[in-house]
């Protein structure tokens, strides 16, 4: 489900970040700066709305008691950083694994997908960012 929200929110960042950039006329690179910080609100959003799906999945099952501490959990796993301050049982670890290597892959899709906006409209060209 992830995987799916990820491709039709990027679309969607896409889409929009086409419409500022052919339709608002700011003096001189402010219209490529704001659709760059749209491209980046966009994947951030996308990338939350993920983080708040494995949040509402683990609730449901039961692998967490609170919605607040599930978000926590699925946040810190989904970035790979995984503090370890809260510990799935043992039959959800799995679990927690895979949503460590689904976010692993949606972030650096996300990447990939920002380094290729700023290169498209962005405030950086081939070479000059480096």
């Amino acid at each position: 489900m992830t995987v799916v929200i990820h491709t039709f929110g990027l679309m969607g960042v896409t889409h929009t970040m086409g419409w500022i950039t052919s339709h608002v006329r700011l003096h001189g690179h402010r219209s490529r700066i704001l659709a760059m910080n749209t491209v980046v609100i966009g994947v951030f959003a996308v990338l939350t709305a993920e983080v708040w799906l494995w949040a509402i999945c683990y609730r449901a099952i039961g692998f967490i008691e609170d919605f607040p501490t599930a978000l926590y959990f699925a946040t810190i796993t989904f970035s790979t950083v995984g503090y370890g301050d809260v510990i799935p049982h043992p039959e959800w670890r799995m679990l927690a694994a895979l949503e460590g290597i689904n976010g692993f892959v949606l972030i650096g899709w996300s990447t990939a997908y920002l380094v290729a906006a700023g290169m498209r409209v962005g405030p950086f060209r081939s070479g000059e960012h480096f």
